[in-house]
């Protein structure tokens, strides 16, 4: 399954596998936006990225930590 930007959830999950010791709470937008783009299920237009799908893609992944 590809990711796409809208798959919070599972790029939370798979952004936790790729980077267990990363805090997600200290991590900035351009470097969030690094690791999903270089994930190797994500497979979506860069263009289609905002500072809200970053956003709910950090909170998932704290959600994921918790």
């Amino acid at each position: 399954m590809e990711l796409k930007w809208t798959d919070t959830r599972e790029i939370a999950i798979a952004l936790d596998e790729a980077h267990p010791k990363v805090d997600p709470r200290y991590l900035n937008y351009v470097d969030l936006r690094v690791w999903v783009e270089s994930l190797a299920k994500f497979a979506d237009d860069p263009a289609r990225c905002g500072e809200k799908i970053l956003e709910a893609i950090q909170l998932a992944w704290i959600e994921e930590r918790e």
